[in-house]
């Protein structure tokens, strides 16, 4: 009989393998090119009124999102270990960025708040790339922490008082919904990571009354609950977004009414390619398009949980695990108030919306996904029982 053949000889060498998911990588890039042509779609009226340039917005977004794409190509060649390293400098740059904002000549204020650094022939909002920050910040101590995290002083206390840190300027820009993913972010980190569940949900209890003071003691913020709960009373006035989304998404259809076709970006859908582009999408693409969308984000979700779980390290299982659980949040919000399921936040649909700050960042996240998708082990797999999501 002849001898069997190693079984190492019918695997493939080494250097064929792809050493990132490419499921992933391509669920990523997909996003980006659906964002860019709707963001065209959605402005090249408006962008033609504005600044007589129908391809205003689409030339600026095809320049962040080259930015992004070789930011995306470097994180992902790049250890995410060195991240580890660079944690609290991050989080302290992540401070002094977001606290610029308030300083007169650096800050941009528009409608109404002052979330934006002023740089040449842009704006800048820090708190965007805070939010990976927080991401890096969390995943360190949460690892380094392990069993002391059921303590409350230890392992709870210090992620509190830097999101509480960061909810009083975001606060004071005023930026209430990334406020809220701010503090949704760390308690699901400190959930999955191993916190004593009557803490986390102690704490969830508490955040509830404050929530409802900030609500009703902001005449903004109510005008926007008054808009969610019945935004055709004041369908020229408070309830404008909500109704103009509606009907966008509503007049698609199941197919849309085809691609450049819609009729609510011409004036009447505010913010129809940036907040609000997922309902300028329905409108041209319909529930098939919506869904698709939808269906793309599932797969990122899905790939970034499986870096989690296939991770090394606890460092890069809890980092995939933040990075992923902000995508969740930020587009579930999105996708919430522009179909009439939540009221109106200034919430960006990751990879989609338009803006610099907004594409680059989630182009950064998914390049650290990617690094830590290349890392191969298995540190949250369900054999070692160490986190509760396994």
């Amino acid at each position: 009989m002849s001898a069997a053949r190693p079984a190492s000889s019918t695997a493939a060498p080494a250097w064929d393998r792809p050493k990132y998911d490419v499921v992933l990588l391509g669920a990523i890039l997909a996003l980006v090119a659906v964002g860019i042509v709707i963001v065209y779609s959605a402005s090249a009226v408006y962008a033609g009124a504005r600044f007589h340039d129908g391809a205003f917005f689409l030339k600026r977004q095809l320049a962040f999102a080259a930015v992004g794409v070789l930011l995306l190509a470097a994180m992902m060649r790049l250890d995410y270990h060195l991240l580890r390293k660079l944690a609290y400098p991050l989080l302290v740059a992540s401070f002094v960025l977001v606290a610029l904002t308030f300083v007169p000549g650096l800050g941009a204020r528009v409608n109404g708040a002052q979330r934006w650094l002023r740089l040449p022939g842009m704006r800048f909002q820090p708190s965007e790339l805070a939010k990976i920050a927080l991401c890096v910040y969390l995943a360190r101590s949460v690892g380094d922490k392990g069993e002391a995290l059921k303590d409350f002083k230890i392992g709870l206390l210090p992620h509190f008082i830097v999101v509480g840190v960061f909810a009083a300027m975001l606060l004071a820009q005023p930026d209430f919904g990334t406020m809220i993913v701010f503090v949704v972010l760390t308690l699901l980190v400190l959930f999955v990571a191993g916190a004593r569940l009557t803490y986390v949900f102690v704490s969830l209890g508490a955040l509830v009354p404050v929530a409802w003071l900030l609500i009703t003691h902001s005449a903004y913020r109510m005008r926007r609950i008054e808009a969610f709960l019945h935004p055709f009373q004041d369908r020229f006035g408070k309830g404008w977004q909500v109704a103009e989304a509606l009907m966008s998404i509503g007049s698609g259809g199941i197919v849309g009414v085809g691609l450049g076709a819609g009729r609510e970006k011409l004036g009447f859908l505010p913010e129809g390619h940036t907040d609000y582009i997922l309902a300028s999408l329905g409108e041209e693409l319909g529930l098939i398009g919506i869904a698709l969308v939808l269906g793309l984000f599932a797969v990122v979700v899905w790939r970034g949980l499986k870096a989690a779980r296939e991770a090394p390290d606890p460092f890069g299982a809890f980092l995939a695990f933040g990075l992923t659980a902000l995508f969740v949040i930020e587009t579930s919000i999105n996708a919430g108030m522009c179909m009439g399921l939540l009221p109106s936040k200034g919430i960006a649909l990751p990879f989609l919306s338009y803006g610099g700050t907004s594409l680059v960042k989630s182009m950064l996240a998914g390049g650290i996904l990617l690094s830590i998708s290349g890392g191969g082990g298995g540190y949250l797999k369900p054999a070692a029982g160490a986190v509760r999501c396994t």
